[in-house]
């Protein structure tokens, strides 16, 4: 199995036609992923790769059920652009967009959970289902089925600890890239819980950054709440103190946040943290066995 997106999920498209939304929408659709429309204000009535194109999502939920949209819309528009796909009734929304003003996404932020959907990103390589779906920017050719959950704050990192896994013949159930920005609509603990109910996911590795307290809360979240184990990778260990690195929300504060308090943490509730990406391959092998 695998959460959130399997391969009967119906994707819309907002930005289909735009240069990074015409481009993902292809490949998407070359992956085998279900695109059933796409929205571009002003080009309703048009079609891309032969799917119709809508001036507006409540114009493409009526012609076509949709269970998932994915974003590819400017930063000054992008939030707006989630209201409308929530208020839609869209249930999960991808928002890859990156850029987004701080204030309009804490506007955003609880406007999408009143309507009762989940978003993932922004900022963020979205999520594959290896096999069935991919809702999303992830090079579909370094994934593979299998029992990995992967949860992940960067995304170069998630593409690269997936190739170490699958070139291990580890595959994946799902793999949730879930953005690195300091407002993100799902984190490591809202995600962890349907990873923890899928029969099919065996074990579930976080892939984390220096910043925040992310990685401390799903720390102490897996020593209460799951049975199937968990191993981490914490990007950032050489990071300057005060330094940003990559992502907005990747910035220390004194000593908090840093990759080792981080470590410490995770380690300290029996999590393994991998100290290199290849080695991540190595921790889930031993405890797949």
């Amino acid at each position: 199995m695998a959460i959130l997106v399997n391969e009967a999920t119906r994707v819309l498209v907002q930005g289909m036609t735009g240069s990074e939304g015409a481009f993902h929408t292809k490949q998407m659709l070359a992956y085998g992923t279900k695109v059933v429309a796409g929205v571009t204000p002003g080009k309703g009535g048009q079609s891309f790769e032969g799917i119709p194109v809508y001036d507006s999502v409540r114009q493409a939920v009526e012609d076509h059920r949709a269970d998932a949209s994915i974003l590819f819309v400017p930063a000054p528009f992008a939030c707006d652009a989630m209201l409308e796909a929530a208020e839609a009734g869209i249930p999960l929304l991808v928002c890859i967009t990156e850029g987004i003003p701080l204030h309009d996404m804490l506007r955003a932020y609880h406007l999408i959970r009143g309507y009762g959907a989940r978003l993932i990103g922004p900022n963020c390589p979205g999520l594959i289902s290896p096999g069935k779906s991919k809702v999303g920017i992830m090079p579909g050719e370094v994934f593979s089925p299998g029992p990995v959950g992967i949860i992940s704050r960067s995304g170069t990192l998630t593409y690269e600890i997936a190739s170490h896994l699958s070139r291990a013949g580890i595959g994946q159930s799902t793999v949730v890239g879930i953005g690195g920005d300091p407002i993100i609509g799902s984190t490591f603990v809202e995600l962890l819980p349907l990873f923890e109910e899928d029969p099919e996911t065996e074990l579930v590795v976080l892939v984390g950054e220096i910043g925040g307290a992310a990685e401390e809360e799903a720390a102490d979240y897996v020593a209460q709440n799951m049975e199937k184990p968990v191993v981490a990778y914490i990007a950032g260990f050489s990071a300057p103190p005060g330094k940003r690195m990559g992502h907005a929300g990747a910035i220390i504060s004194g000593t908090e946040g840093t990759a080792e308090a981080k470590a410490q943490r995770l380690e300290s509730r029996g999590i393994p943290v991998a100290r290199t990406p290849a080695q991540v391959a190595e921790l889930v092998r031993e405890r797949l066995r």
